[in-house]
């Protein structure tokens, strides 16, 4: 069984961090890849229910557009992955992060617009009309708030602590 040991940027080697870099990159989209397939199987399924037929337009629209959310979150989620099985024997763990690390944060914003698309669509089934589009928007500013605001906020005060 491995362990963790702290090391220093100092004491880790460029080829070491990469090779780090890459299996944390890899483990991070390990979680996001299986909810948001999970998310698309059960987005799939509701095309096939009896009452889909009887939806609204805007329905079918919103439903839609959300599954072509998830589809795309599964493949920018999934592509690090596959640049890794071609990328890695040559040498390019650098490209392989660098890529992969953008892939990621595209699918992740895909996934927010995913799954805001899933809790407006039930908030309209439940709500309809303007309380369905509230709870979207509240799922939207969550979302990316959470993944895209507060970590974006969070990274700038670092920067002005590391400053003498």
């Amino acid at each position: 069984m491995g362990y963790v040991c702290d090391v220093s940027e100092a004491e880790e080697s460029d080829q070491r961090r990469l090779a780090r870099n890459v299996n944390e990159l890899l483990q991070e989209l390990r979680v996001a890849q299986a909810g948001v397939q999970i998310l698309f199987g059960f987005l799939l399924s509701i095309a096939f229910t009896e009452k889909y037929a009887s939806t609204s337009g805007y329905v079918r629209a919103t439903h839609l557009i959300t599954v072509m959310c998830a589809a795309v979150a599964v493949a920018f989620l999934t592509a690090p992955a596959a640049w890794h099985r071609m990328l890695f024997r040559q040498g390019r763990r650098e490209d392989v992060v660098r890529k992969g690390n953008t892939f990621a944060l595209i699918g992740l914003a895909f996934l927010a617009l995913a799954m805001t698309g899933t809790v407006l669509l039930l908030a309209e089934v439940i709500l309809g009309g303007w309380l369905a589009v509230i709870v979207g928007v509240v799922a939207f500013v969550v979302f990316t708030g959470l993944w895209f605001a507060l970590p974006s906020i969070s990274s700038h005060g670092a920067e002005d602590r590391e400053r003498p």
